[in-house]
Order: C-alpha cells, then sequence, then structure tokens
C-alpha cells in the first residue's frame, strides 16, 4: 500500500512544488528505538498540493544509477525513500551503512537509516529528497557533482581517514565497542578496563619516546646501523652550500628529506646533479614545519623498488611494493589529459575505502616531467609508461602491489627483530631493494625509515594483488573477540539512587577489588563515591566507560531517555525491567545470548537465563530488589 496523503499536514520544510516533505530529525549515537544500531531518524509524508507520479517512474529513475532496486519491491513511496537513502548513505564507497526501518503512523512514516557521521547522513536524505523533486519535475539532477561533495564531507569528518574507517569498520564487524572521543579526538575501542584509545594505527599503550623516535631519521638511521642493519650513507645539512658539498663527498645519485616529515612530503630520491640537488634541498626545505629547525639529510640513493614491510606487535604480517604514479600514452592526448582520464577511474574515487588516491599536478611532478623532457602539454606516443614522480608517494597518486608472499625468510626476521626494538603497536620499515625474494644479507638492501604510524589501506585494497586484513591483525592484538572488548553491563528501565546504591555494595561484597560504574537519571557513582552528573545522560554513559579501571557498568535507561538520545552501548548482560512500556522493552531486544532477563509486570516476575524461562508471583511485602539482586550472581562469575 502506498502511504495515503493527510489533508491536514502542515508543510515544515517542504518546498512549494514538492509532493514529499522530510522533518523531524533525530541522530542516535547507539541503539534506539528504531534500530540497533547508530541512525539517523526523521519523518517522511506526501502533501496534498501535488500529485506523486505512479512509485514505478521513480524506481525507473532510481535504477539506471542503482540497478539492484530496481528488482526490489516497495510497498510506499516512504518505503523505497529509506532504501535509496540508506543506498546513497554509502557514498559509493562501500561504507557498511546498510541497515533501515519504516514505522507508520496515521499521518506521516518515520525512516531510520543506519548512520556514523550525523551531517553527511543528514545531507544524504535531503540530497535524496531533492532527486525525488527532479524526478517529480522531469529535471536534471547532478548527481555525480553532489555525490563528489558528500564524500568530501565524510572524508572531512572524523571518520573519513583511511586507517581509521577501516579499523571503525573492522571492530563493527567483529562486534568490538568503538566510538570517537570528542574531547580528546581519540577513537576508543572496547569498554572500561578492556579499552584502547587511539589515533589511525598509534595507542594508548605504545611507547610515546619511541614514537617520537621514529620521526628524528638521523637518530634513528644511527640506532639501525648500530644494530648491524643495512642504511644509506649519508649526512644531516643545515644549508645547501653543506648540502652541495655532502652530495659531492657521497657521490651522486642522493636522496634528499627533511629529517622530520611523513608520507614522502619533501622527499626528493635520485638526485644526480648539483642542479637537482638545489631544487631537491628547497623541496626538503618548505617541508619543514616553522616550529623546527632547518635539518635535512643527503644520503646515497640506492636503485630499486620501494617496498614497505609492517609489523604488528612485532610480528611481520604485511609487505608491499609502492610504485610512483604513472599513465600510458596513447599517441593522442597529452600528459595533462591522460591524468585527468586517470583520475577519472572507479579504482581512484580518493575515498577512505578506493586502493588508489588521484595523482596530484605539483610543482615536484612538473620538475621531474622537465628531466625527462616532458611537460603537461607533451603528447606521449602509444604505449610507453611515463612515471610522473621519483618518490612512490601514494597519497600523491602512487600504486600499492601486495608482496607478502614473496618476501625471503630473513627479510621477514630483519623487520621483526627492528620491531621488537620498538614498544609499538604497529610499525611500517619503508626500505629499497630490486626484490624482497632475496635475502638483504646478499642484495643491494637498504632501510630508508621506520614509521610509527603506518597506513592500512595500502594492505587492506592494494591496487594490484591479495588484500591483508591489517585491521584484525591489529585490532585481535588487544582482543580476541568482540566478548572479551566488554565489561559486564546491568541495564534497568527504573532504578532509584538507594537502589542503585544497593545493588553497588551487593555486587562490592562479592568483588571487593572492584571498580563499578553506575549511573542513572539523577546521579553517577563509581563504587560509593558520587561523581559530576552532565545534563547529557549518554555523556554520563561515555564517561563511565572511558574509566581504564571500570570492571562493571550499571545504567538505567528510561523511555524518555531512549526516545531522546538513544542508548550508548549495544547489548547488556542482564537486564532488569520493572513495568516496562513498549519503548522500554527495546532493552530486551539488545542482549547476549546467555544474558539473564528479569521483567515485573505488577506482581508477576519472569526470569529468563540461558534459554529457560523462570515466573512466579512476587510475596506479599517481597522487595522486587531481592528478585534481581539474587540474579546478578549469575553475570559476576
Amino acid at each position: 500500500m502506498v502511504l495515503q496523503k493527510s489533508s491536514d499536514l502542515v508543510r515544515i520544510n517542504a518546498r512549494r512544488t514538492d509532493v514529499f516533505d522530510i522533518f523531524n530529525f533525530k541522530h542516535f549515537v547507539g541503539p534506539n528505538p528504531y534500530l540497533d544500531t547508530g541512525a539517523l531518524v526523521f519523518d517522511f509524508a506526501l502533501i496534498d498540493s501535488r500529485e506523486p507520479l505512479p512509485i514505478e517512474d521513480y524506481i525507473a529513475k532510481i535504477s539506471d544509477r542503482y540497478p539492484h532496486l530496481g528488482s526490489k519491491s516497495y510497498e510506499s513511496y516512504a518505503d523505497l525513500f529509506a532504501q535509496v537513502v540508506s543506498e546513497v548513505g554509502k557514498l559509493d564507497m562501500d561504507l557498511h551503512l546498510n541497515r533501515w526501518s519504516v514505522k507508520p503512523y496515521p499521518d506521516f512514516v518515520r525512516i531510520s537509516v543506519q548512520s556514523l557521521h550525523e551531517r553527511t547522513s543528514r545531507e544524504v536524505a535531503y540530497f535524496v529528497w531533492d532527486w525525488f523533486e527532479a524526478i517529480t519535475q522531469d529535471e536534471d539532477f547532478t548527481f555525480d557533482e553532489q555525490l563528489v561533495r558528500l564524500q568530501n564531507k565524510f572524508r572531512a569528518s572524523v571518520y573519513g581517514g583511511p586507517t581509521v574507517y577501516a579499523l571503525l569498520r573492522t571492530a563493527y564487524e567483529k562486534g568490538i565497542p568503538a566510538f570517537y572521543l570528542w574531547e580528546e579526538g581519540l577513537m576508543q575501542y572496547g569498554l572500561g578496563k578492556k579499552h584502547v584509545r587511539g589515533v589511525a594505527t598509534t595507542f594508548n599503550c605504545d611507547s610515546h619516546l619511541d614514537s617520537e623516535f621514529t620521526t628524528r631519521k638521523d637518530d634513528c638511521k644511527a640506532f639501525l646501523k648500530t644494530l648491524g642493519f643495512p642504511v644509506p650513507e649519508g649526512d644531516i645539512v643545515f644549508t645547501e652550500k653543506e648540502a652541495l658539498a655532502a652530495a659531492r663527498q657521497i657521490g651522486y645519485p642522493v636522496a634528499v628529506k627533511p629529517v622530520v616529515g611523513h608520507k614522502g612530503i619533501g622527499v626528493t630520491a635520485d638526485v644526480q646533479d648539483s642542479k637537482e640537488l638545489e631544487a631537491a634541498y628547497n623541496r626538503a626545505l618548505a617541508a619543514i614545519p616553522e616550529d623546527q629547525l632547518t635539518r635535512i639529510i643527503v644520503e646515497k640513493s640506492i636503485s630499486g623498488s620501494d617496498f614497505r614491510l609492517l609489523c604488528v606487535n612485532g610480528r611481520f604480517v604485511a609487505a608491499t611494493e609502492r610504485r610512483p604514479a604513472s599513465v600510458v600514452g596513447d599517441g593522442y592526448l597529452t600528459l595533462a589529459e591522460l591524468i585527468r582520464q586517470e583520475n577519472r577511474k572507479p579504482a581512484r574515487q580518493d575515498t577512505p575505502t578506493s586502493p588508489m588516491s588521484k595523482i596530484q599536478i605539483d610543482e615536484a611532478m612538473e620538475l621531474y616531467l622537465e628531466e625527462q623532457r616532458l611537460s603537461l602539454d607533451s603528447v606521449i606516443e602509444k604505449g610507453r609508461t611515463v612515471y610522473l614522480r621519483k618518490v612512490a608517494n601514494l597519497s600523491a597518486g602512487g600504486m600499492s602491489i601486495d608482496a607478502t608472499q614473496t618476501v625471503h625468510d630473513d627479510n621477514i626476521i630483519l623487520a621483526q627483530d627492528i620491531a621488537q626494538h620498538f614498544q609499538l603497536t604497529c610499525l611500517g620499515i619503508d626500505v629499497i631493494t630490486k626484490s624482497l625474494s632475496e635475502s638483504w644479507k646478499s642484495s643491494k638492501f637498504a632501510i630508508l625509515e621506520i614509521n610509527a604510524a603506518p597506513g592500512v589501506l595500502m594492505h587492506l585494497k592494494p591496487s594490484v594483488g591479495e588484500s591483508v586484513d591489517v585491521p584484525s591483525y591489529i585490532l585481535e592484538t588487544f582482543f580476541e573477540s568482540g566478548t572479551d572488548a566488554r565489561i559486564p553491563i546491568i541495564t534497568f528501565n527504573k532504578i532509584s539512587v538507594e537502589e542503585l546504591q544497593a545493588t553497588i555494595d551487593h555486587i562490592l561484597l562479592q568483588n571487593p577489588n572492584w571498580t563499578i560504574g553506575a549511573v542513572c537519571r539523577d546521579a553517577v557513582f563509581v563504587n560509593r563515591s558520587k561523581k559530576v552528573l552532565s545534563k547529557n545522560y549518554n555523556s554520563n554513559v561515555q564517561t563511565l566507560l572511558r574509566h581504564p579501571k571500570l570492571d562493571l557498568l550499571i545504567t538505567e535507561y528510561a523511555e524518555d531517555i531512549l526516545n531522546e538520545e538513544g542508548m550508548f552501548y549495544r547489548s547488556s548482560n542482564m537486564v532488569v525491567l520493572d513495568n516496562p512500556t513498549e519503548t522500554e522493552m527495546m532493552l530486551v531486544r539488545d542482549v547476549f545470548d546467555g544474558s539473564t532477563v528479569v521483567i515485573r509486570k505488577g506482581n508477576d516476575i519472569s526470569i529468563r537465563r540461558k534459554g529457560l524461562i523462570e515466573d512466579y508471583t512476587l510475596g506479599e511485602d517481597e522487595p522486587f530488589t531481592r528478585v534481581y539482586l539474587k540474579e546478578t550472581g549469575a553475570i559476576l562469575q
């Protein structure tokens, strides 16, 4: 059935010509009455002023862009709208946002779609609304242009970095709780005493001294040399004159790079003469942050391919060859046109899930082309490959090729020996050699630098070759499973401060060394100590789950909190419901297998534990607290 129009619906957001309206937006960071995930929730209705087209007309237009949606059946315009918002919400990035629901009311339908970033999700809903309007009016719709704008908005969000998103998605798939700590600018994985916090592949358990040490390329290089590992001959210079002198002493070709830097910024390899060295020096100088001294490395340039060896928790897990951005001539197009053509390929969407970034045109590229007696206006003969950079910088359009299965055992041992000298969860080792299949002991092999915050996308989605699930290796360092990332949680639909204190005391008698966090609408406790209560209820829950010593959490989620903020976490180990409303019954929806559920309706008690159900009636003057306190023992073992 198609939703019937309401004759008394008041326009809220609709334009004069609209046949649909969307309004009453609300965003939930976690489970809510409509979905068991974070969600954008809004209302959808038809307007009396104009007749919509037959639903088949909308489906036909939409299926031109998303053919698989054309084969589905839709009960209403709202059902179609919800599924299209869900599909567009993936942003052509294969985001993991695929949950949605519709709930009819007399005058409108409430739509819920899984969401990660509120602003992007809201704009996706408006985007689809505009698309439906364009279909109604038979007008052109600049779909691709507007989709790129949405992609850019998501990329600029805290979840839009390739490494952060890869870890977040993997955590979601493994059932590991994960959320962003806005005040700290960190992601948290796991709850309470089980949690770790971090930025991309750097975590709070890592040594900040070791992490900082890897950025001091000169000292780190000297350290590796003392361990007997192969590093290129070189020196640190402070002026261009010193750089020229160092290059003459070492002998061309040389590589030039700033002592402090990352992502290959300011790095020039294979410098052949003094003229090239002057340009390379200036490029390195420009890459040095204003608060840093002028310190530039000039070292022997080793011929070979650029590789990244990745270790997680001291163990080798992946290797990738990195090649500079390149294009292949066709005899007709200029280099600039070939680059534009290459950048239009789906693999170069430049998103958190695409295997290659777009090729960047900058001064370094133009200088390298000049060395090859080329320019962006040059027409390249058919079949000729032109490399656009000396440095295999993936963020500037380089290509990644999986090499994990080709690595010689000696090179694996080398990588692990290096990694075990650093207290770092993840360590990237950049090397140059002809092939990783040859031992470093018998080939031209040089360690270029150590990276304490290596990206994972080059391994997870290489341009060529098999994927290596690095995010899983990283998260499994901390958690064997999703269950291992959690602490026990007891959720009430209503509990007084006095009852909360009694519950805390009861559990502490059995586990006197535990740290218990507890919150109801009127108070926050850590054990018997009362803490500051935030007006935003879920802020209290997050603060407790951020506590690095927390053994157990007790919360109250009444109907008004569920409707206004939703839940902060997913699933409970024990749920206690005292005469619950229909909305509060969602707390039973989000429980683990084997959890305990205690429900009181009047004087009737129902207890479900491990698949067994026990029903009985409260005795005269028997308090409800006695019932659920007895059941806490099952989850405290």
